[in-house]
């Protein structure tokens, strides 16, 4: 307990359960607009479903990328292409709160630093789950690792498929958009964004 008898956790979880508690009661609110009665049988809970998810799928708004990534810094003399490829992302677009989704490719070359493989996926997970826009989570991504790593290059590849395409406006099925960001030696040297590209489109392992 704090000195003045409360655990500052408490009044954060005081904080979150009125700020669920408003959620519901909007969600409420859209569904009687829409023309549902919120009160009939099938409806009753999903106030409180949907606001536990909006939270889920925005839970990198509270996520702190220098906890991630800081305790995972390395010093290594290894200086070739680190890629971690096809990583699964889930985000919301701005613009309509719909989803879009797809896969990331994330590379860079060190410079005596390096960074936990498994702290590149956390990364990606940490900017996706927020209201987002793919280039802006593109550019996110490239450059947090430039900024902790300094590597020699950094190469960040997109691919998503938006159903605020697919099922409104457009209305364009299966066309996914690919957004890409390179730094450093993957945008001065063709050779090395050429392999990083060829990686890329080459057969899952």
């Amino acid at each position: 307990m704090s000195l003045l008898g409360r655990d500052p956790s408490d009044a954060a979880q005081t904080r979150l359960r009125k700020a669920s508690q408003r959620l519901e009661s909007r969600v409420r609110d859209i569904l009687a607009e829409l023309g549902e009665d919120p009160r009939r049988e099938g409806l009753l809970k999903t106030p409180g479903r949907v606001a536990k998810s909006l939270r889920e799928l925005t839970r990198g708004y509270a996520a702190d990328v220098d906890a991630t990534i800081n305790g995972a810094l390395f010093t290594e003399s290894y200086n070739e292409m680190v890629l971690v490829r096809d990583i699964t992302f889930y985000s919301l677009c701005e613009h309509h709160l719909l989803p879009f989704f797809g896969r990331a490719h994330v590379a860079y070359i060190p410079d005596r630093r390096i960074v936990g493989l498994s702290k590149i996926p956390k990364l990606v997970d940490i900017f996706a789950r927020r209201l987002q826009v793919q280039e802006r989570l593109t550019l996110q991504i490239a450059n947090t690792l430039k900024q902790k790593l300094k590597p020699k290059g950094v190469a960040v590849v997109l691919e998503a498929r938006h159903l605020c395409m697919e099922m409104r406006g457009a209305e364009s099925t299966l066309s996914p958009a690919t957004t890409s960001c390179m730094l450093g030696l993957f945008q001065k040297d063709a050779r090395t964004r050429e392999e990083f590209l060829d990686l890329v489109k080459s057969r899952p392992v």
